[in-house]
């Protein structure tokens, strides 16, 4: 590629086809390309890794805590986890229709993992996402600009496609929490997705927030376009402790079989009836004499 043609290439912004144009060259001399295919050949090298910075793009300002993937989580673990609808999810058919998404369970069940996996693949499908706990939330809001006219703060809220907000529930939320959720759920309204998790009920949610009828209000609106999904189960996160314990409680009773009543260690059973039988001898011959 001569020094003046990659010029006009910077000049326009067409890194990705400056970047592939060499290898294309050398395919249409080769393959006998005409100019319409070589054309089509180096514009598709273009969009592609336009497509690719976007997403890159997207996830970064998402600002998920973990890169996680739907490939990645383990569906046997926890088999009341509907997989089938998590992977409808992901499609972002949901988000077409503004609809809302609730995943209640335990902690450590994986809905955190979802949650970030789902909007990983609705980022990849072309929609922009933004991923906060309720801390986060909580934090935003509180910030003493977010109440005197500065609207950058729940702007940020309201414009992505879908609004996760993950660990509802984890504890008990400062005052005017429910004030912050309630103006994000209002204002995105059948207009915005919106996807929470909560590991505590639905009737909890009033003493959480501080506010019963800032809660009321809230899932009177989430709830009415929302997919709600029950998630049961063990902690993933305490797998290895349950399957150690499991392990410790299998060797207890072979160790106990190899006790004797004084709780000293026997090698041998066959010795001791052995020895057994000796000591009542020698304490017969003892009182014979």
């Amino acid at each position: 590629m001569n020094a003046s043609l990659l010029q006009t290439l910077k000049q326009l912004r067409l890194s990705g086809l400056a970047e592939s144009l060499d290898v294309r060259l050398s395919e249409a001399a080769g393959g006998g390309l005409n100019h319409a295919e070589f054309l089509e050949l180096v514009l598709s090298d273009e969009v592609a890794v336009r497509r690719q910075r976007a997403i890159d793009r997207r996830l970064k300002q998402a600002s998920f805590r973990e890169m996680k993937t739907l490939e990645d989580f383990d569906w046997s673990f926890n088999t009341s986890v509907p997989k089938r609808r998590i992977c409808d999810l992901a499609t972002g058919r949901f988000l077409r229709d503004a609809h809302d998404v609730l995943l209640l369970g335990p902690p450590g069940t994986g809905k955190s993992h979802i949650c970030q996996a789902i909007g990983r693949s609705v980022i990849k499908a072309g929609y922009s996402v933004l991923y906060r706990s309720i801390f986060d939330v909580v934090r935003d809001f509180l910030h003493e600009a977010a109440f005197d006219g500065d609207d950058k703060t729940l702007l940020r809220y309201l414009k992505p496609d879908l609004l996760i907000i993950d660990d509802m529930g984890m504890k008990q939320l400062p005052k005017r929490s429910g004030e912050c959720l309630f103006e994000i759920i209002l204002r995105r309204h059948e207009l915005r997705s919106t996807m929470m998790t909560s590991n505590r009920p639905l009737e909890d949610w009033g003493k959480l927030i501080g506010d019963v009828p800032a809660a009321t209000a809230i899932l009177d609106r989430f709830l009415e376009h929302a997919e709600l999904i029950q998630i049961t189960g063990q902690s993933y996160r305490l797998r290895n402790r349950a399957a150690g314990g499991a392990g410790e409680a299998k060797s207890k009773p072979a160790e106990k079989a190899k006790t004797g009543q004084s709780g000293h260690r026997v090698e041998d059973g066959a010795s001791t009836g052995k020895d057994s039988s000796e000591r009542k001898k020698s304490g017969n011959a003892g009182k014979e004499k």
